[in-house]
């Protein structure tokens, strides 16, 4: 029988975690919240699942605790920012909440972000955006991460490199976080962890050979970028604009971030689609556009062509009202820690 837990105590508990961590109050409750909507869209490689791994970053100091971000450059509609490894959840939550007050007074403004302790899930903190009214657009690499080879080539190259992007309308929003490799990295180490080959040959061994065992990742084996032997062409241009957009526009890459770990670059931009097209427009063409791709043929009648994010944002109304039945083993890990930090964990399952 699935175990379905309320989100409100998921949250807290993982709040109380990274308190006892070390974690001021504020920051711990702005990482949990990001973990678990993860876990609420059905990210769950990136959500609650992580909670051990940051706190084991958090003791041994390879992510800081306290301080705050350094402005590197500010500007009317942009600025770059030093995370100083600072915890990236609570970091794109602060970032986020500038952004939107810039981009609501004059429609449109980017950042950028150097040395993010990974940041997870990206579509985790397109729901605040969202919520907001505005138009979200996410990424984020790993400059000391390489695992994607390029188009042709079997040389682990890049990181995952996920693009994530928020749209309201007049009803639920548009929402998406893809990757630009046609599998995860987190997806290949549980595949690997649970003894079980991947959907599909979506890996290259060290030799080029194309294959869907997930074991060939540690042994100079590689993640194809989207579109896989075939068309991978277009996952790997893709791959190289995030690469620019993220690590070359802030000024942290593969040359000055070797050697960080998990830190991240990130592209952050928001736009206020009510000080561009004005409101009625924007939700009239935008409904229109929705409308389109609703009625569109399905290739089975029983499977209706949904709209990007339909899917997880239903996912999340349903957990959020049921309790969110969590990815297996997630659970006893966050027991795990809590019991390990002192923490209370009188939490039940429905």
């Amino acid at each position: 029988m699935t175990r379905h837990y309320p989100a409100r105590q998921l949250q807290n508990l993982a709040s109380d975690i990274f308190v006892a961590a070390g974690l001021e109050r504020s920051r711990a409750e702005l990482i949990a919240r990001g973990f678990l909507e993860a876990d609420l869209m059905g990210f769950s490689t990136h959500g609650l699942s992580r909670v051990p791994a940051n706190v084991k970053w958090l003791e041994s100091g390879t992510t800081r605790a306290h301080g705050e971000p350094v402005v590197l450059y500010d500007a009317p509609a942009a600025a770059s920012w030093d995370a100083c490894f600072l915890p990236g959840p609570y970091v794109m939550h602060v970032a986020i909440d500038h952004a939107a007050q810039r981009a609501s007074q004059q429609g449109v403004y980017l950042m950028t972000l150097r040395r993010a302790q990974h940041i997870a899930c990206l579509a985790s903190y397109l729901v605040p955006i969202v919520e907001l009214g505005l138009v979200g657009i996410i990424m984020a690499s790993t400059p000391d991460e390489a695992f994607v080879s390029p188009f042709k080539g079997r040389t682990p190259l890049f990181s995952n490199n996920p693009i994530a992007f928020c749209a309201p309308t007049s009803a639920d929003p548009v929402l998406f976080d893809v990757s630009t490799a046609v599998t995860a990295g987190g997806q290949v180490a549980r595949a690997a962890r649970e003894g079980r080959q991947l959907p599909e040959a979506c890996l290259k061994d060290a030799s080029g050979r194309v294959t869907a065992d997930p074991t060939v990742l540690g042994k100079g084996g590689s993640v194809m970028p989207v579109g896989g032997e075939g068309h991978g062409h277009k996952g790997y241009a893709l791959t190289v604009l995030t690469e620019i957009l993220t690590q070359v526009l802030a000024g942290y890459g593969r040359g000055r971030g070797a050697g960080d770990g998990e830190a991240n670059s990130v592209l952050l931009q928001i736009i206020d689609p009510r000080l561009i097209a004005g409101h009625a427009d924007y939700l009239h063409e935008m409904d229109y556009l929705l409308e389109s791709i609703r009625n569109s043929a399905p290739d089975d009648a029983d499977e209706p062509v949904r709209v990007p994010g339909e899917r997880s944002w239903s996912m999340r109304r349903q957990r959020l009202a049921e309790g969110v039945d969590l990815y297996p083993g997630v659970f006893e890990g966050l027991l795990a820690q809590a019991r390990r930090l002192g923490v209370d964990t009188d939490l039940v399952a429905r």
